[in-house]
């Protein structure tokens, strides 16, 4: 499988997708924006497309930000989508999504930095991708907004301070705004560039302190994230519809 990576900064890393990508011997190539690599000029040597987080929005400009072109980056999403390629977008990925399928991004009810459980729907537990997931699980988190919804997208999954956790756009694609890729040194690479962030939403609900971030075990949902890419990839291979995605909002 041909596994393209779009990465935004440096402390934004692709952590577990990555090392699943590598382990399981697929073709690796990367767009790390932030270092000057263009994006793909065509989708036809991409099976997946893996956008990771930023601290941008789907908002920001080339004038804010000369390195990230939400315009372009958008282009190409929908560009694999209709080729019916496999998507999945982490955090500002995941609205760069919905937003690239005609859906804008939303604030989301609460902000959430730290890990916090995160809750299957009822078509999250139908969902044969999801297969082995517990109901409720432990997921990284570290954002302000939350991917919208498209006529047809599907909630899989939510936590108390997101709504939208895990939506599918489709067979194929879909947005994580959870980050279950999470390990230490990504944490760690975070934390030193948020510290004025994580001062400004000390003693919010669901916001930790470096201390606790510093403590997490993100074991468990790296592995419940590479079981999902399993079966994101055998399903692309099958190049067949999954069941357990009617509308669920």
């Amino acid at each position: 499988m041909r596994v393209h990576f779009i990465v935004h900064e440096a402390f934004e890393a692709p952590g577990a997708y990555a090392r699943w990508a590598l382990d399981r011997r697929h073709t690796v190539t990367f767009s790390r924006v932030y270092a000057g690599d263009r994006l793909p000029a065509a989708v036809e040597d991409i099976d997946l497309l893996i956008v990771m987080g930023g601290p941008q929005s789907p908002a920001t400009t080339t004038a804010e930000c000369p390195h990230f072109d939400a315009r372009a980056e958008m282009r190409l999403i929908a560009a694999c989508k209709e080729a019916g390629k496999a998507v999945v977008g982490v955090c500002l990925g995941a609205q760069l999504l919905g937003e690239a399928l005609g859906t804008p991004c939303l604030r989301s009810p609460e902000p959430e930095v730290g890990t916090f459980p995160v809750t299957l729907t009822e078509a999250g537990r139908a969902h044969p991708f999801f297969d082995g997931f517990e109901d409720s699980f432990d997921s990284g988190h570290w954002h302000h907004d939350m991917p919208g919804l498209t006529p047809d997208a599907v909630v899989l999954a939510g936590s108390a301070g997101c709504p939208h956790q895990i939506v599918a756009y489709g067979d194929l694609q879909f947005g994580f705004q959870c980050h279950m890729e999470f390990d230490t040194e990504i944490v760690e690479g975070l934390i030193a560039s948020a510290e004025k962030e994580l001062s400004a939403l000390a003693g919010r609900r669901f916001v930790q302190t470096p201390q606790q971030l510093r403590h997490n075990d993100h074991r468990a949902m790296n592995q419940r994230l590479m079981g999902f890419l399993d079966r994101l990839a055998a399903g692309h291979t099958a190049d067949r519809p999954v069941v357990g995605t009617s509308s669920e909002r």
